[in-house]
């Protein structure tokens, strides 16, 4: 580059990139611009951990990883190329990528497309409709996952029963566990007058209504009642999932499988598709390893995904750019 990028484009970069979906909204990221070498370091925050539900901090890497996919998106928007080494430091673990950006002739025009997605796509935890996605939106779903080293299982019937009753399962499984319970309730806002808005976690306007007959394919955040305004709706009954594996099961895959997600609900989006994500099974050992296709050469489910056609998500707050980047 003939010149650095000035620091009110990086934090436009950054900001962007705080889009990414995270578990329980908790954000576990943070940045370091260092001007002398044009790179944006991304980092785990480790006390954003959930150390129940998430102890050897897969789901973590993948949040800092659909983050590191959306400062891709945003350089490419801005006519920047994104040079990407995962995982530069063995010495510190936290030390998840570095981000060398570019001259506009590295620019990669793919990603830019999905700029418009990253304001746009939020988690709904509404009712879908019973519409089915067609063969074509979900191709380029697939080819999505695979840009970025992983793959998109959309199965069938029988399999999708399967991963419904696993997340049934895990419903009773975090019942029974009072301290995932306690981590859960950490992230979840009340919307109490005594509480403050905050800028993580889930709000109470975005939990969405109870299930009314039939046990809802989202995770409800709000199990002990203390959302007093929810209503109550009918969830599909056949709910349309997809499953974002990977072929082996490490930091660097997680980290690929987080930007893969991304890239494949930015693409969901802009087809108009809604979407939430299902990641109670994969929070269980004892059930992980049952999400995924025998038959399948994806070892190692890293996400389920539910889509469909239904009112899209609002936005959740997210921690001021301030607070996540840093210069150097």
């Amino acid at each position: 580059m003939t010149t650095s990028p000035t620091r009110a484009l990086v934090a436009s970069l950054v900001e962007d990139a705080v889009t990414a979906p995270s578990m329980h909204n908790a954000q576990p990221w943070r940045f370091v611009h260092r001007a002398a070498s044009d790179t944006v370091e991304l980092y785990g925050d480790p006390t954003r951990e959930m150390p129940h539900a998430d102890p050897d901090h897969r789901a973590l890497h993948l949040g800092c990883g659909a983050a590191l996919f959306g400062l891709r998106v945003a350089a490419a928007h801005h006519g920047l190329g994104a040079g990407v080494r995962l995982l530069p430091d063995p010495g510190d673990p936290w030390h998840l990528a570095d981000v060398r950006l570019e001259g506009g002739a590295g620019a990669d025009e793919e990603p830019a497309e999905l700029w418009p997605a990253l304001a746009e796509r939020h988690t709904s935890r509404f009712p879908f409709t019973e519409e089915r996605i067609p063969d074509e939106i979900l191709d380029g779903l697939r080819a999505a996952a695979i840009l970025e080293g992983c793959r998109l299982v959309v199965p069938g019937d029988w399999h999708t029963e399967a991963v419904m009753g696993l997340v049934h399962a895990s419903e009773m499984f975090e019942a029974a566990d009072a301290s995932v319970r306690a981590e859960l309730a950490r992230w979840t806002r009340t919307g109490a007058a005594d509480e403050d808005a905050g800028t993580e976690g889930i709000p109470s306007y975005a939990l969405g209504p109870r299930q009314y007959d039939v046990t809802s394919p989202v995770r409800d955040f709000d199990s002990p009642r203390r959302v007093s305004d929810r209503g109550a709706a009918r969830f599909e009954r056949d709910p349309q999932i997809a499953l974002l594996g990977t072929v082996r099961d490490a930091p660097r895959e997680w980290l690929a499988a987080g930007q893969a997600l991304h890239r494949v609900l930015l693409r969901a989006t802009l087809d108009g598709l809604a979407t939430s994500l299902m990641s109670q099974p994969l929070e269980w050992p004892e059930l992980r390893h049952l999400a995924r296709d025998p038959l399948s050469t994806t070892s190692f489910v890293q996400m389920v995904i539910r889509m469909g056609y239904g009112p899209r998500g609002r936005a959740t707050p997210r921690r001021p750019v301030s607070e996540v980047l840093g210069f150097a």
